[in-house]
């Protein structure tokens, strides 16, 4: 560590101050990344906590992804195998919320794995971390464009029972809905706070009103035994694996810790305001969608006809069978296309951050194009547009092989945790010493937090890495480790090519991470 000063924080201003470094770099610090501020700071607790719950809209992802989760131990694994993702969750949140008191910058874990590691190291492991977490990233928001695009194809069939679903006109929905957002995100920025604390309010209270609904409206609900300890294993796993194997569904549900980081650099008091916007995601995020799942399995009457309804979105089918009415259903429906619109656009949000962090650093093709941004809206244009056109491009994919999409999209959690692990490991590797310490620092108590979530990172991706049943074919073999080697390859690739003589590493809190950045940066 003595290669490096770390700089002094300005508490009030939640900054850091200019400072010579030992290089003798003396550079102006407007924020943690580095950079000076080029993104209005309009986020303020709620409009930041309601976007750490819409990103995240727990409870309607558990119900998208029903109609997978259910094998790998039925109603009993879906509900408890939650509950196992919740609790290790748990550990890599607050992790990611002590990372992010201590730097707040919009490039996430991939400025912390740049500093934690120290400069021998930090450079290369940021640049790999960076990759990974972007990829995961543009994964889980293509998957979430093709959940809406969906649930519209569904509600548009709910009142026409002749309609025959093609793949093409969930591709037309996936358009319109991909460009909308991308124009909103640009050209209503200053509106999306608000935005957010309306998808916080959908969130919480058309959660609610939805529980109400399904507990009250079934003139039959299920046994207490189909929900909570008739075991359904159809993976042909042994049950305790076949449970283990499961928590990637739960993992897929409360899986965006870092989603609120990557907006630091537009929240007035980010070291303080983001760690309690990643525990409201977690922890309310955890009690809804466990209490909706229950909520889910008391009102269905018929698992097979779920599992085998027309489409691939079941909770159109569960609402129909709790409700006994189109009207309930579609009104049900409309609550969950409400509350994943500021999920889009939150999620937008952060994937344009993230490769405009990375643009700003010269990580990326056309890193120059990439890192401008237009202040007067507030918004990296060009690496926001990007967004949409990686996104509309995965959606084309459906048209050929929806399996070959569902297998790319799947591969979000085992790429985002995985760029988790390198920057919560560098931290506690490096004895947590190479970063300075936020309002929110978990001192020795620290060790152990960061120790089980890397622990439970790499065993629970290992498990996230077999096919998803046996006898092993096509339709369920698992391409997660497939896409996270060849996500690493192409970095690999990309580092030779660009990375290795033209990549500086960030500058973070006033200081180059190492004297052959320096020069880098210099030329």
């Amino acid at each position: 560590m003595s290669d490096i000063k770390v700089p002094e924080i300005d508490r009030e201003k939640e900054a850091y101050t200019p400072e010579e470094n030992t290089l003798g770099v003396v550079t102006e610090i407007v924020n943690a990344s580095g950079h000076r501020d080029q993104l209005d700071r309009q986020y303020g607790i709620l409009s930041i906590c309601g976007m750490a719950l819409t990103v995240d809209n727990a409870w309607v992802a558990i119900g998208t992804s029903l109609n997978v989760a259910i094998f790998n131990g039925g109603p009993p694994g879906v509900l408890f195998e939650l509950l196992i993702a919740c609790f290790y969750y748990c550990f890599i949140a607050a992790s990611i919320a002590e990372l992010v008191s201590a730097v707040p910058s919009s490039g996430g874990v991939y400025h912390w794995a740049s500093l934690s590691p120290g400069p021998k190291y930090g450079r290369v492991l940021g640049f790999f971390t960076g990759s990974l977490n972007f990829f995961g990233w543009l994964f889980d928001l293509a998957s979430i464009v093709y959940i809406m695009s969906e649930l519209v194809v569904q509600m548009y069939g709910l009142y026409h029972p002749n309609y025959v679903q093609q793949p093409w006109h969930v591709f037309v929905a996936l358009l319109l809905i991909t460009w909308i957002c991308i124009a909103v995100t640009i050209f209503f920025n200053k509106y999306l706070p608000y935005l957010q604390q309306f998808g916080l309010f959908v969130v919480l209270v058309g959660g609610i009103a939805t529980l109400i609904v399904l507990a009250a409206m079934p003139k039959k609900h299920s046994t207490n035994s189909f929900v909570w300890t008739d075991w359904q294993n159809n993976t042909g796993w042994p049950s305790g694996f076949a449970f283990l194997a499961g928590v990637l569904n739960g993992a897929f549900t409360i899986g965006t810790p870092d989603a609120v980081t990557h907006m630091a650099e537009e929240v007035p008091h980010p070291r303080k305001d983001l760690p309690k916007a990643i525990a409201a995601q977690i922890i309310l995020g955890s009690i809804c969608a466990f209490v909706f799942a229950i909520a889910l399995f008391y009102g269905i009457n018929d698992l097979d006809a779920v599992l085998n309804a027309s489409g691939a979105f079941p909770l159109a089918e569960i609402y129909i069978q709790a409700t006994g009415s189109t009207g309930a259903t579609f009104g049900l429906l409309f609550i969950i296309f409400l509350s994943l619109g500021p999920c889009l656009i939150g999620t937008f949000l952060t994937v344009g951050r993230t490769w405009w962090a990375l643009a700003r650093d010269n990580a990326t093709p056309f890193s120059g194009f990439f890192s401008n941004v237009n202040e007067g809206l507030s918004c990296p244009i060009e690496s926001t547009i990007f967004t949409g056109i990686m996104t509309t491009a995965f959606g084309a994919i459906t048209l050929g092989s929806h399996a070959a999409f569902s297998d790319l999209v799947g591969s979000f959690v085992i790429l985002t945790t995985t760029s988790y692990a390198l920057a919560i490991g560098g931290h506690l590797f490096t004895g947590r010493k190479n970063l300075p310490q936020g309002p929110f620092w978990m001192g020795k108590t620290g060790y152990a937090i960061n120790a089980i979530a890397v622990i439970c990172i790499i065993f629970f991706n290992i498990i996230f890495c077999f096919p998803y049943a046996l006898p092993v074919a096509t339709a369920t073999m698992n391409y997660n480790s497939v896409i996270l080697v060849g996500v690493t390859f192409l970095t690999t690739i990309w580092w030779f090519v660009h990375g290795s003589g033209k990549y500086p590493g960030p500058k973070l809190g006033g200081f180059i991470v190492t004297e052959e950045g320096r020069q880098l940066a210099e030329k």
